[in-house]
């Protein structure tokens, strides 16, 4: 009894040292001057969408291909606008659009989010980890998240990308314009392990090694 216990204390701390050295010491890939870079692309509906598309405006489009859009299931507008920007571009399409489960809805009872964000991770999972078998490579070399809380499981499964030592792109956060005095809870819940932490309004800005103040993004 006294050695399992000894085995399951040493397996334990082996996870938390491995936790801890992936939040320090993030993979970090450089890319060329002329390489292009798979960018995956969060449009959380409503205004995070808005949001997020007009940060995209000046998007260098043959640098940054393809392009994955990731929308929550049930958000058919978030994909029309993805469709619409894209169909404004010079370059020939090179995107694609791709549904996940919401990790809450609007109005779900709170004891039942458990398992719709579970829901929602292992359909992330499938996306980010699962699907690096089929295709070869890592679904995106980078990541651009804005919230709400799908975002959350998304981030998760690239972390246990991370821990697992597979591929997974670098994560960028931008907090919300409208987010003036007070970070939301997805941010608040990222910011510590996101690669960069990026707030529109200087009170949000703690000056860490990944936070980044860049003014009005949008």
């Amino acid at each position: 009894m006294t050695t399992a216990l000894v085995y399951s204390a040493l397996v334990f701390a082996l996870f938390v040292l491995r936790a801890i050295y992936v939040i320090i010491f993030p993979p970090r890939k450089r890319f060329s001057s002329g390489q292009t870079c798979r960018l995956a692309i969060f449009l959380g509906s409503g205004g995070h969408t808005s949001e997020m598309l007009q940060m995209l405006q000046g998007l260098n489009f043959e640098r940054y291909e393809p392009r994955l859009y990731l929308v929550s299931q049930g958000d058919i507008l978030s994909a029309e606008k993805a469709a619409e920007f894209e169909s404004k571009s010079s370059f020939p399409p090179a995107f694609t659009i791709v549904t996940i489960p919401r990790a809450r809805k609007v109005l779900q009872p709170l004891w039942t989010t458990p398992w719709t964000t579970l829901i929602s991770l292992v359909s992330c999972l499938q996306e980010v980890s699962f699907g690096l078998v089929v295709r070869g490579k890592p679904f995106a070399d980078l990541l651009l998240l804005n919230g709400p809380g799908t975002c959350v499981p998304l981030f998760i499964a690239v972390f246990i990308n991370r821990f697992l030592g597979l591929p997974s792109p670098r994560v960028v956060y931008v907090e919300s314009f409208t987010r003036v005095k007070k970070l939301s809870l997805s941010a608040h819940l990222l910011r510590p392990f996101v690669d960069c932490f990026v707030v529109q309004w200087p009170g949000l800005h703690r000056g860490g090694r990944r936070d980044r103040y860049s003014d009005w993004l949008i």
